[in-house]
C-alpha cells in the first residue's frame, strides 16, 4: 500500500521516504512536495461555470416569471403585467369571452384551437346577472371613451354606450361585448366555465336577438383540460417555488442550520443517548409528515387541497393533477413510513455499536473544535449559489417567446381601433419554447447537481485532512499540528486538490444523470406503448435501475474514501481511489463491522433534520397567506420537497464532520495497522477500545485481512 502515511501528515517519521519513493524534508506534519493534481478537470469545472453564467444570463434576458402563473390575452399581454397594453397590472385572471369558441375548440376534428379563442384579463371571474344579462366588454379604446379604471368600476360592461353596429356585432358574438351566460370560477388564474347556464340570462339574451349559445359540457371540459395539462402543471410547480421563497429561506436554510449545529453539539456532549434519540425522533417525524400528506390529500380532516382561488360554489367540485400527485406522494410516504419503522426495529440491537463509533467522532470534535464551525463557510457558499440558481431557474422556465399562433381559424371580431368587424386577427398568442430552451434547462439542473456535489466534496476533503492531522499526532494536539488544522487543510485543498475534487464530483453527477435519463426514457416508452410491456421487459427495466443504483452507491462510497486519501496523500483522484479501495478490500470486515451501523445512524440523523424542515414547511404553507389570493400555491408538494432537499443538503454538510471523522479515523487506523504488522501505533486509546472488541488476535486478523 505504498509508504507510511505518517510521513505525509503526521509525526512519523519526520524524514524518510514518501509513498512514491521521493525524499521527505523536515516539517513533519505536511508533505512539502505536493503538486497540483487533475488540473484538466479543474479547467473543465471553470469552463462549466462560465457556461452556467452564460446559460443563466439567457434566462434573465428572455424570461418573465409572470408567464408561469398567468395566461395571455388576445393581444399577447401577460395578465398582471404592468408593461401591457393597456396597463393590466391589477387584471390577473384570464377570461374566455366567447363561449361558442370554447365549445368549438373542444369538438372532435376541429381546426379551431382554444389558444385562438378571444381572451382578456379581468380582476375576477364574472357571474351571470340575476335579473337580466350582463356583458364583459373588450378593453376600452377607439370610440369607447372610458379609462381602464372606469371600465373596471363598471364590471367591464359598457354595452349601453355601443353604437347600433357594435350592438348588432355583439349579438352575433363578435364583440366588442359578450354576454355572461355561464358562471365561472378562478382555477389557477383562468376562469373555468361551469356548464350550468343561467336560465334567466339565456332567456334574456334570446329575447335581445342574440345567436344560439351551445350549452354542451365541452365548454367546461375544454378549459379544464388546458388548465390541467402537464406543461401548465409544471409551470405552476416552478412558480410555487418563487411564491414560497420565505418558506424556503426559513425551512430550507435557517432551520436546518440551527438543527444541524444542535445535533453536532449533542454528539459532542451527549453522545451516549444520541443514537436512541435519533431513531425515535426519526420515526415520530416521518409519521407526522405522512399525516400532513393525508390531510392535504383529503383523506383525513376537512382541509384538502383545492384548485380554486377565492370563493366558489361548495356543490361544484373541481379536481386537478396537483391533487392526484399529492395522493400519489401520500401513498409513497406511507410505504416509506412502514419500511422505516421496520428498519428501526431491525437496527435496535446494533445501537450500542453506533454509540461506540460516535464516541470516537465526539472525541475528535472535542479536540479539533474548529470542525464544528467550519461547515458554516461552505454553507454560505451554497446559500449564495442557490439564490442565484433559483432565480435563474424561474427565468429559464419562463424564457419562451410570446408569438402569434399560426392558425386556420375562420372567425371575426369587432376591432375598436378600426371601428369595424375584422376577420384578419383571429389567431391568438402563445408562449413558444424552442428545443434549445429545454437543453438549457437540463444543463442548468445538471449544473446545480454538480456544483452541490463539488462544494460538499470540498468540505469533506477539508474535514478529512483535519482529522488525519489529529490521528497521526497520536490523538493529541501537539505543537507540530497547526494551531488551526481545519484552515491548514483548507489551504492544501485550494492549492493542490481542487481538480481531483472536481473529477470526483463529476463522476457521481454523470452517473446520477444517466440514471435520470434512463428512467425518463423508460417512463416515456411505457406511456407510448403499454401493450408490448411483458414480464421480461419489466424485469430488464427493474434490473437496470437496480444495477445503476448499486453503481451510484458504490461510487459515492469510493469517492468519500478517495477524498480522505486526497486530503492525506495529495494524490490524484484515481490514485487516491486506488489506495482507498485497497485499504477497504484488505480490511472489509473491520470497516463493515464498525462503519455500516454508524452510517445508518448518521443517515437517520440527516433525515431527522430534513423531515423536521418538511414538517415546518407544511405548517407555514398551511397559513392563510399561501392559501388565498396572489400567494396561493398550487400544491405544497414542490415547496415541501425543496425544503426537504435543502434541509438534507445542509445536514449533509454539517454531519460530514462526524461522518468523515469516523471514515478518516478508520482508514488511518487500517493503514497504521498495515504499516506496523497489525499493531496500530498512532490510534487514540478510545479508538482502540472501540475497535478491539474481539481481543488482539481478532483485531489483527481483521485488520490484516485474509
Amino acid at each position: 500500500m505504498g509508504g507510511p502515511l505518517g510521513a505525509i501528515i503526521g509525526r512519523f517519521p519526520t524524514t524518510g521516504t514518501g509513498m512514491d519513493g521521493d525524499s521527505q524534508t523536515d516539517g513533519g506534519i505536511i508533505r512539502h512536495n505536493r503538486r497540483c493534481r487533475d488540473l484538466v478537470f479543474l479547467f473543465v469545472f471553470i469552463a462549466f461555470w462560465v457556461a452556467m453564467i452564460v446559460n443563466s444570463s439567457f434566462g434573465f434576458n428572455q424570461g418573465n416569471p409572470l408567464r408561469l402563473n398567468y395566461g395571455l390575452d388576445y393581444k399577447g399581454n401577460i395578465c398582471g403585467d404592468r408593461h401591457g397594453n393597456p396597463d393590466i397590472r391589477e387584471l390577473e385572471v384570464k377570461y374566455y369571452m366567447n363561449p361558442n369558441q370554447v365549445y368549438q375548440s373542444g369538438t372532435k376534428d376541429s381546426q379551431f384551437s382554444l389558444a385562438d379563442a378571444k381572451t382578456i384579463c379581468l380582476m375576477e371571474c364574472p357571474l351571470p346577472a340575476e335579473d337580466g344579462v350582463n356583458f364583459v366588454c373588450d378593453y376600452p379604446e377607439g370610440d369607447i371613451h372610458l379609462s381602464v379604471d372606469d371600465w373596471i368600476d363598471r364590471d367591464y360592461d359598457y354595452f349601453e354606450f355601443l353604437t347600433p353596429d357594435m350592438r348588432n356585432s355583439s349579438l352575433q358574438l363578435q364583440g366588442p361585448c359578450y354576454p355572461v351566460i355561464f358562471p365561472s370560477v378562478n382555477v389557477f388564474w383562468s376562469c373555468q366555465y361551469i356548464a350550468l347556464a343561467s336560465n334567466f340570462s339565456m332567456k334574456h339574451w334570446q329575447q335581445m336577438g342574440g345567436v344560439a349559445i351551445d350549452e354542451n359540457m365541452l365548454i367546461d371540459k375544454t378549459i379544464h383540460k388546458a388548465i390541467n395539462s402537464r406543461s401548465a402543471v409544471l409551470k405552476r410547480y416552478v412558480a410555487d417555488i418563487g411564491k414560497s421563497w420565505p418558506v424556503l429561506i426559513v425551512c430550507g436554510w435557517i432551520l436546518p442550520l440551527f438543527l444541524s449545529v444542535m445535533w453536532l453539539l449533542m454528539i459532542r456532549y451527549f453522545v451516549a443517548g444520541m443514537t436512541w434519540i435519533t431513531v425515535i425522533l426519526f420515526n415520530a417525524l416521518i409519521i407526522s409528515v405522512t399525516m400532513f400528506y393525508y390531510i392535504k390529500a383529503g383523506w383525513i380532516g376537512n382541509d384538502p387541497l383545492t384548485v380554486v382561488i377565492g370563493a366558489s360554489d361548495p356543490y361544484v367540485t373541481i379536481t386537478g393533477r396537483e391533487i392526484n400527485h399529492l395522493r400519489a406522494a401520500t401513498i409513497l410516504m406511507t410505504i416509506i413510513m412502514i419500511i422505516a419503522f421496520l428498519t428501526s426495529l431491525a437496527i435496535a440491537r446494533r445501537i450500542l455499536i453506533a454509540t461506540s463509533v460516535l464516541k470516537v467522532a465526539a472525541k475528535v470534535i472535542g479536540e479539533v473544535q474548529a470542525l464544528i464551525i467550519f461547515p458554516i463557510l461552505p454553507y454560505f457558499v451554497l446559500a449564495i449559489f442557490y439564490l442565484f440558481w433559483f432565480s435563474a431557474t424561474l427565468h429559464l422556465f419562463s424564457s419562451g417567446q410570446v408569438q402569434k399562433n399560426d392558425c386556420n381559424a375562420n372567425c371575426c371580431s369587432y376591432d375598436l381601433k378600426l371601428n369595424k368587424v375584422s376577420c384578419d386577427n383571429c389567431c391568438g398568442y402563445s408562449v413558444h419554447y424552442t428545443p434549445h430552451i429545454g437543453i438549457a434547462i437540463l444543463f442548468h439542473l445538471f449544473g446545480c447537481y454538480w456544483a452541490t456535489q463539488f462544494i460538499l466534496a470540498c468540505s469533506s476533503t477539508v474535514i478529512a485532512g483535519s482529522v488525519a492531522s489529529y490521528y497521526w499526532a497520536r490523538g493529541e494536539i501537539s505543537p507540530e499540528i497547526p494551531f488551526l488544522p481545519v484552515f491548514a487543510s483548507l489551504r492544501r485543498l485550494a492549492r493542490y486538490s481542487l481538480g481531483s475534487v472536481a473529477l470526483g464530483s463529476l463522476v457521481v453527477s454523470v452517473v446520477e444523470w444517466i440514471r435520470f435519463i434512463l428512467d425518463s426514457l423508460r417512463r416515456r416508452l411505457k406511456y407510448v406503448d403499454t401493450t408490448s410491456e411483458n414480464f421480461m421487459g419489466r424485469t430488464v427495466s427493474s434490473s437496470s435501475q437496480c444495477c445503476l443504483g448499486c453503481i451510484d452507491w458504490t461510487l459515492r462510497s469510493i469517492n468519500r474514501n478517495a477524498y480522505i486519501m486526497i486530503a492525506i496523500t495529495g494524490k490524484s483522484f484515481c490514485k487516491a481511489s486506488s489506495i482507498a479501495t485497497g485499504l477497504i478490500m484488505n480490511n472489509i470486515l473491520r470497516i463493515g463491522k464498525v462503519n455500516v451501523i454508524g452510517d445508518v445512524i448518521l443517515f437517520l440523523g440527516k433525515l431527522c433534520v430534513s423531515l423536521f424542515c418538511a414538517l415546518f414547511a407544511f405548517l407555514m404553507l398551511d397559513t392563510y397567506k399561501y392559501k388565498s389570493a396572489h400567494n396561493k400555491i398550487s400544491s405544497p408538494l414542490f415547496p415541501v420537497l425543496v425544503c426537504w432537499a435543502l434541509g438534507y443538503i445542509v445536514a449533509t454538510l454539517f454531519f460530514a464532520v462526524v461522518e468523515m471523522s469516523i471514515d478518516t479515523i478508520i482508514l488511518s487506523f487500517c493503514q497504521d495497522a498495515e504499516e506496523h504488522q497489525g499493531n496500530a501505533q498512532y490510534a487514540p486509546p478510545l479508538l482502540m477500545e472501540t475497535l478491539d472488541g474481539g481481543g488482539p488476535g481478532e483485531m489483527q486478523r481483521l485488520t490484516q485481512g485474509p
